[in-house]
């Protein structure tokens, strides 16, 4: 459906240029979201993908692991579509304190995506609502350290942003002027307390994911933080009891169309058009991620039985198979700290798992040696462009 103008233009002068900034008008949109079959259908078979992902948690034996490499799998995706060149391997070889050859500023910014959720999450939990507080707050940790800590982490922007281009002049897109972003967030969180019912929670992550990438209220992160939203939205909601959904894969397969359905909504109203999309986006992420936590399961299991043939040496490498599934990438000292093995133990355990081929050594030293479960490394790296090791 199509709509007038979702704002205003205003004249601004920054950088030496005149140019017009764009303040959107608040949501809800109007008239209202026309509901099509077709669209209600994405809506309610997006939702069925939620609520089997919400059931796999209970499903799921080791929920928690799980939950830790594939935050770090969204973390480098997320990072990935802001233009950062960091793997998976190089985060988690990154986090033994042991980054020799990957990009350290990299890293660090991915490694701060996860630290944001895990601080978004413990804000929900001690029962602090979506808020400008916990985004604010969310924002800081995304660029507290890095590339990013001279950019005013964890506060709205007061100066002029645009998006592409080198300049406001040949920019695609200039978000509001900065006297106008904590307005326009204010609202923003108006509508998020206005619509705490959790079967409007779908509907109210679509729209203030856009309304949140239009007022691009900081200075950097924006996107990042955009797409934490979406997620922190539908676990404060009920939807998810844990953050297991991640739409950056999707965005970023689909980026050029995903920005032109944002600017339909922002020229035309064409509200509908997004959500559809947006609504693709949530199951099709949602089914993923469930395929992907079966996959895990399954290769888990069938290398646990092979190990379980092994015998006397069968009760160390069970172990050290344990301690990889909980971090895919590892050393001996990290796994003698959590196998509580010895060292020439977790070695010899190394070097059965090395034989059957559920570990790989991705070094090629004989000193600082760094051990990959390498079929688990695969499966969590599908959609992601850089290999493993």
């Amino acid at each position: 459906m199509k709509r007038k103008l979702q704002g205003r233009y205003v004249e601004i002068s920054t950088v030496g240029e005149r140019a017009k900034a764009f303040v959107p008008d608040p949501l809800p949109p109007t008239p209202p979201i026309t509901w099509t079959p077709a669209l209600r259908q994405g809506f309610d078979a997006a939702m069925h993908a939620l609520g089997r992902l919400d059931a796999a948690s209970d499903l799921l034996p080791d929920t928690p692991l799980f939950l830790y490499t594939y935050i770090r799998k969204e973390a480098v995706l997320s990072s990935m579509i802001e233009g950062t060149q960091s793997s998976l391997s190089d985060l988690l070889v990154y986090e033994l304190d042991e980054a020799p050859g990957v990009p350290l500023d990299d890293v660090q910014e991915v490694s701060n995506y996860v630290a944001a959720l895990e601080h978004g999450m413990q804000l929900l939990r001690s029962g602090l609502p979506i808020s400008l507080r916990l985004i604010r707050e969310v924002h800081g940790v995304l660029l507290q350290k890095g590339r990013g800590a001279g950019i005013t982490p964890g506060r709205f922007r007061r100066s002029q942003n645009w998006i592409g281009g080198t300049r406001p002049c040949n920019a695609s897109f200039i978000p509001p002027p900065p006297q106008d972003v904590r307005a326009c967030m204010s609202e923003l969180e108006s509508f998020m307390h206005g619509s705490p019912q959790s079967g409007q929670a779908l509907l109210t992550a679509g729209l203030a994911h856009v309304q949140f990438e239009t007022i691009h209220p900081f200075l950097d992160g924006n996107g990042r933080v955009g797409r934490l939203l979406v997620t922190l939205l539908l676990c404060e909601r009920g939807v998810l009891r844990e953050p297991l959904l991640y739409l950056s894969l999707y965005f970023k397969n689909h980026r050029a169309y995903c920005y032109e359905l944002l600017n339909a909504v922002r020229m035309r109203g064409e509200w509908e058009d997004w959500l559809a999309f947006f609504a693709e986006a949530v199951k099709t992420a949602a089914v993923q991620a469930v395929d992907t936590a079966q996959q895990l399961h399954t290769l888990a299991e069938a290398d646990r039985k092979s190990i379980a043939a092994l015998g006397k040496a069968a009760d160390s490498a069970l172990a050290v198979h344990e301690a990889m599934k909980q971090q895919p990438i590892a050393n001996a000292n990290r796994l003698v700290q959590r196998t509580g093995l010895t060292h020439a133990t977790v070695n010899l355990a190394l070097s059965h798992l090395e034989r059957l081929g559920v570990v790989r050594e991705i070094t090629g030293k004989q000193r600082g040696r760094i051990y990959a479960y390498t079929a688990y490394m695969d499966a969590l790296n599908h959609g992601i462009e850089q290999p493993p090791g």
